[in-house]
């Protein structure tokens, strides 16, 4: 870093503490973010998305991970999608409360749309990451 690079950066205002809250309203439900800090379009557009992704796998029988040890099987492949499911916020966690779609159902995992449905779910929640990280960016400043 140069000296005057360097000085900018020591002079950079911190972080608002609302962007923080921003941030965690729009992990916590898909969108919320954008609607506070005033983005109607990228709320229903990038929120929107996250829904419709979301209740689309769901509606394919799609799985959701979690880390439980049910018959001994925890592995470390279970740690990325489950870091892939968690970022859908509140859709997960109701469905974790209400136990949608995280049994092993025979009849659900024969179903074609199957994987598919895994795999929006995990889609969901990564681009749910994006949407939060857009509005934290819109609340600090840093795009308009």
């Amino acid at each position: 870093m140069v000296k005057t690079e360097r000085m900018q950066a020591d002079d950079a205002d911190p972080t608002p503490s609302s962007a923080w809250l921003i941030g965690l309203a729009a992990w916590f439900v898909p969108g919320i973010g954008h609607v506070l800090v005033a983005k109607w379009g990228r709320a229903l557009l990038m929120g929107g998305s996250v829904w419709l992704c979301f209740f689309s796998g769901r509606a394919m029988g799609g799985h959701l991970f979690d880390l439980s040890t049910e018959q001994g099987r925890f592995s470390l492949l279970q740690i990325p999608p489950v870091i892939g499911d968690v970022g859908s916020g509140l859709l997960y966690i109701v469905s974790w409360l209400l136990g949608w779609g995280f049994a092993d159902d025979p009849q659900q995992a024969a179903r074609v749309t199957y994987e598919a449905g895994t795999y929006f779910l995990i889609v969901a929640g990564l681009l749910n990451y994006l949407t939060m990280l857009d509005a934290f960016d819109i609340a600090v400043g840093r795009k308009p």
